[in-house]
């Protein structure tokens, strides 16, 4: 049975505006993107939602943080290219990856690199510098930062270089926290987010929030969430009467607007309906 004239070129109009999730960096981090491009998404009937693509490939995909260490020789900036390419072929003209640590110098780099050497048109979007601005355009009487996040993160510095360009004045755990309290809440084998995710294990939560009461005393205005694990841990506009800063969020927003702008909610709608 034939396809009804005019009902074809529609369905490519609209496949030319697919989004690409790059999951798997920890494949819950995607699921959590996905969730809020719909949250994000001005839609009334599933036919409205825009046309997504999430393609989790985890066992490829060598840890970011452990490379970052030096505990992993093989940048995972090879195989995430390589999803990326993937979701191209099938559609994705506007990606995101759903991991702080992944925009590292060192592997984001390289994944721009390889795209170039493959002839990619897809347009990879940095979490980190959206997020930089959404904070600068979203919350402008805010000057100081903290950071929660993995330690590859927190050692490669992408966040302090981004809001150092903006002059906003940065705020860290020490490392005696950051290797004791934060980064074991993710990474922890029995309690971590990345073991333990739905539900999280209570003494993740509790040891996020210790570093919050830690950034709070220090005087941060804002945290940021900077490992993608964190915002399914600490789902909170708020903490401490601090304003948490959410990257995923961000990132959702900003595939939107790209994808098409007519259908990215306000963001006050977001916050009132959350």
């Amino acid at each position: 049975m034939g396809t009804p004239q005019g009902i074809g070129e529609k369905l490519k109009e609209r496949y030319l505006f697919m989004i690409g999730i790059v999951g798997g960096v920890g494949p819950y981090a995607g699921l959590d993107l996905l969730r809020k491009l719909f949250d994000n998404t001005l839609a009334n009937s599933d036919q409205e939602h825009l046309d997504t693509a999430l393609l989790s490939l985890p066992s490829g995909i060598m840890d970011r943080t452990e490379y970052l260490l030096g505990k992993e020789k093989e940048n995972p900036a090879f195989a995430i290219a390589e999803v990326l390419v993937k979701l191209e072929k099938i559609g994705a003209k506007v990606a995101g990856i759903p991991c702080n640590t992944a925009h590292a110098e060192g592997i984001f780099d390289i994944i721009q690199d390889k795209l170039n050497k493959a002839g990619s048109s897809i347009k990879v979007l940095h979490m980190i510098d959206e997020t930089v601005s959404f904070i600068a355009s979203t919350f402008p009487d805010i000057t100081r930062v903290g950071i929660l996040s993995t330690t590859g993160t927190y050692l490669s510095g992408v966040y302090n270089l981004a809001l150092g360009l903006k002059d906003y004045e940065v705020l860290l755990p020490t490392m005696e926290i950051q290797e004791t309290i934060i980064h074991p809440a993710i990474y922890d084998p029995v309690y971590g987010i990345k073991a333990v995710a739905n539900p999280v294990h209570p003494m993740a939560r509790e040891s996020l929030l210790k570093g919050f009461s830690y950034l709070k005393n220090q005087g941060a205005q804002a945290v940021i969430l900077g490992c993608t694990e964190i915002p399914i841990a600490i789902p909170e506009k708020e903490v401490e009467d601090m304003v948490t800063i959410d990257p995923t969020l961000v990132l959702a927003r900003a595939l939107i607007y790209r994808a098409n702008p007519e259908k990215l909610k306000p963001f006050t709608a977001v916050i009132q309906s959350s």
